[in-house]
């Protein structure tokens, strides 16, 4: 065992250490499934899963009067399970699990055994089966009495699959409560010391994650809520302060979880700079998040159309619509995850409104995400951003009533839930309405709010289109020192805009756009200058 050990974790020769760990596997109880759990390990690792699970699956039939390999080994079966998308036999097992640590006595790692399975039903979307199983968790944590940071940690654990499914709902008010508590927790945790004292039951040995990466997952959860939110700059503070945790991390500890925060954090932050116009920062992240991928197949087959949808994303903001709708095409053909496909509907929506010339498959796509009937996902936030579209639609065909319906339908959910994006990109619409129609007053009730929310957020591109609109409407009221102003104010934006839009089409990441198969490229040539017009930024 301990020779075979050695081999698989400091050498790569893997051959002579399944050899070993072969021979390992007939003797005494510990030995044997210590074996099997290390040869598991180095089968999967060799791509042959299939030789891995039937060896699991014998230690764990034989492993019954041994509590705490017993539930290691079906936490190690239901993880490779889950790997292989396969999130039904993984619950199967969590659930197996559970059951045999109440039986067993041990109330902490039967916890551990629910929440496990909760987060893949939470993946799964079986949200019917969640919201009974979080209740039953809730209990058995709060009730249980044993070492603090334990129970600390289970509390986390909690709290974050509460915050993650508030978030995945879009309902950036409501979660509030339950993230004051998950940061509350983590204080606590982090002025707890860890008692080397080893609990009585063998079933309890076990812990969900060390206290460090707890520390960076709360961050991320809390960066998640603030882009939702609009509360950009809150955003980009926790993001330097978990990527600095990370980097301290990764020096000390090679787990592949902490590249996974790593991404999220990143596709977060780059969705952040976008808005806030600083798009050549944006595309340097982006080009980051390819090199993360490329050192990681699992890493890049798991966020590969998340990467296309931000390349998308990035192309709307350089104004490369040809390029975004192919980011976004590759992205749909990639993704099975039903809200990211909603959100990138969304946007390719918005890229055909623009080009203006695309009717036939608008509507196709719109039918597929009407907000008023079968809206496909649970998500109040995608709910409300599709009622936007259709606003933005009927605004550009000059059918203003109609268009002034859906708005309001947005306004009324963005505000229920303080989705303080949405919330200014439809008064500022809706102001425009009313300018087109002659209602400079009602119009003018619209913009001035809409302009101070996109300072607060701060979103670039409404605070450009409020500007000029008040310039406009200051003007047609007469009002010459108020359209001066404005006008200045639209002028400095454009001024921004315009040298970050240069600045960013002349990276040899811009190349990036161009990429829609395989995996990411590893390198970029340098670029001329701006290949898209500026003025139709503008």
């Amino acid at each position: 065992l301990q020779l075979g050990s050695v081999l698989y974790h400091h050498t790569r020769n893997g051959d002579q250490a399944r050899g070993h760990l072969e021979k390992a596997i007939p003797q005494f109880e510990d030995v044997k499934f210590e074996a099997a759990s290390l040869l598991s390990e180095l089968y999967c690792q060799e791509n042959s899963v299939d030789t891995a699970k039937p060896l699991l699956r014998k230690a764990i039939q034989i492993s019954q009067q041994t509590p705490y390999w017993h539930c290691r080994l079906l936490f190690q079966l239901a993880q490779l399970h889950t790997l292989e998308k396969d999130l039904v036999s993984a619950c199967d097992l969590l659930g197996v699990g559970a059951e045999y640590a109440r039986v067993v006595g041990s109330e902490y790692t039967r916890a551990l055994f629910l929440l496990s399975k909760g987060m893949l039903l939470l993946m799964e979307r079986k949200l019917q089966e969640v919201h009974p199983l979080l209740t039953l968790c809730g209990q058995i944590v709060e009730n249980w009495q044993g070492n603090p940071i334990q129970k600390e940690s289970l509390r986390v654990f909690f709290l974050v699959l509460q915050v993650t499914h508030y978030l995945d709902a879009g309902q950036v008010k409501s979660v509030k409560p339950c993230l004051k508590q998950l940061q509350q927790c983590i204080q606590t945790i982090s002025t707890l010391h860890d008692d080397e004292i080893l609990p009585s039951n063998p079933a309890d040995l076990f812990h969900w994650l060390p206290k460090e990466h707890m520390c960076v997952l709360v961050y991320l959860v809390t960066v998640m809520h603030s882009m939702q939110a609009g509360y950009l700059e809150k955003a980009q503070k926790y993001t330097d302060k978990a990527l600095m945790q990370l980097e301290k991390l990764k020096m000390l500890d090679c787990s592949p979880i902490l590249s996974s925060f790593q991404v999220i954090l990143l596709e977060h932050i780059i969705m952040c700079r976008l808005v806030t116009g600083h798009k050549a920062t944006a595309l340097q992240e982006i080009s980051q998040v390819c090199q993360l991928c490329q050192q990681s197949p699992r890493l890049f087959s798991n966020h590969a159309a998340q990467l296309h949808t931000l390349l998308g994303l990035y192309c709307i903001s350089v104004n490369c619509m040809d390029n975004a709708e192919a980011q976004f095409t590759t992205a749909l053909r990639l993704t099975t995850h039903q809200e990211l496909w909603a959100f990138i509907v969304t946007n390719l929506a918005s890229v055909y409104i623009r080009e203006g010339n695309r009717h036939q498959e608008l509507y196709s796509l719109l039918e597929r995400i009407n907000p008023d009937h079968n809206f496909p996902v649970s998500s109040h936030c995608l709910r409300a951003a599709a009622f936007y579209i259709r606003g933005l639609f009927s605004f550009f065909q000059g059918r203003y009533n109609e268009a002034k319906r859906f708005l309001r339908e947005t306004l009324k959910m963005s505000n229920a839930e303080d989705l303080n994006r949405l919330t200014a990109c439809s008064l500022v619409l809706l102001g425009h309405i009313f300018y087109v129609l002659g209602n400079h007053r009602e119009s003018n009730n619209m913009v001035v709010p809409a302009m101070q929310l996109a300072s607060k957020i701060p979103d670039m591109s409404v605070q450009l289109w409020s500007s000029a609109l008040l310039r406009d409407l200051n003007k047609a009221c007469g009002n010459a020192m108020d359209a001066h102003e404005a006008a200045q104010m639209h002028q400095n934006f454009s001024q921004q805009l315009l040298q970050d839009h240069i600045e960013a089409c002349s990276l040899p990441e811009h190349n990036l756009i161009t990429w829609t198969d395989g995996p990411p490229p590893v390198q970029f040539q340098a670029q001329n200058g701006p290949t898209t017009s500026l003025a139709s930024l503008l």
